[in-house]
């Protein structure tokens, strides 16, 4: 998988003075990327839209196939080795940056301002980052721009993980997408961590001195 981006092939209508909202996911897991997704809604922005997390699978499912049809998306993924180079904070900055860059590319405009779930944004973090940007900490939650990208970055990694998962099926990470589940230690002390794991990350550093 690209450390780059993915970006939409909507055509969908905006008016000037656009947002963009952000979201991340995959911060906690001890394997795999951290994604950003990055959405401007479409007019009618599909309906019940809420944080990724509280969403069924096939909710989730059913509402990015809306958002990636109807509204402008694009994806920033930060692979291992970035994560382990910058730490997660820094690759979580990095891979939302990358997602605004991309949607910003695709629309050939700039946005008036940018949502950020959370209480940081790359402003001041990230050198490539230019736009005016607003942390909302439950954003998810309470704006429907970040709820959608919550959403396409939840799917977009957990797809990854599925992919991954083929290749290194002990782990289950096609179940628990990477997070230190009690499957997931009790795999990583039998097998020992993969190329995909954070080794920087304690259960991992830990496990892996142990072997």
């Amino acid at each position: 998988m690209s450390a780059t981006t993915l970006i939409s092939q909507s055509g969908a209508a905006r008016a000037e003075g656009f947002t963009i909202g952000v979201d991340e996911a995959g911060r906690g897991p001890l394997a795999g990327p951290v994604v950003a997704g990055a959405v401007v809604l479409c007019k009618p922005r599909p309906t019940g839209l809420d944080d990724s997390k509280k969403l069924s699978k096939a909710r989730r499912a059913e509402l990015e196939e809306k958002i990636k049809r109807r509204c402008h998306w694009a994806v920033g993924v930060v692979e291992v080795e970035e994560i382990e180079r910058l730490n997660i904070f820094g690759a979580t900055m990095l891979a939302m940056t990358r997602a605004v860059q991309s949607l910003c590319g695709q629309l050939g405009e700039e946005p008036a301002r940018v949502l950020v779930d959370g209480n940081l944004t790359p402003h001041g973090r990230v050198i490539e980052w230019r736009w005016h940007a607003a942390a909302i900490v439950g954003g998810d939650a309470i704006e429907p721009c970040i709820s959608a990208a919550s959403i396409i970055a939840k799917e977009h990694r957990d797809r990854i993980m599925r992919e991954l998962a083929l290749a290194h099926p002990c782990y289950g990470w096609e179940r628990n997408a990477g997070y230190g589940t009690p499957e997931h230690i009790a795999a990583l002390r039998l097998h020992g961590p993969s190329v995909h794991h954070r080794r920087t990350f304690a259960p991992v550093a830990q496990i892996e001195m142990r072997l």
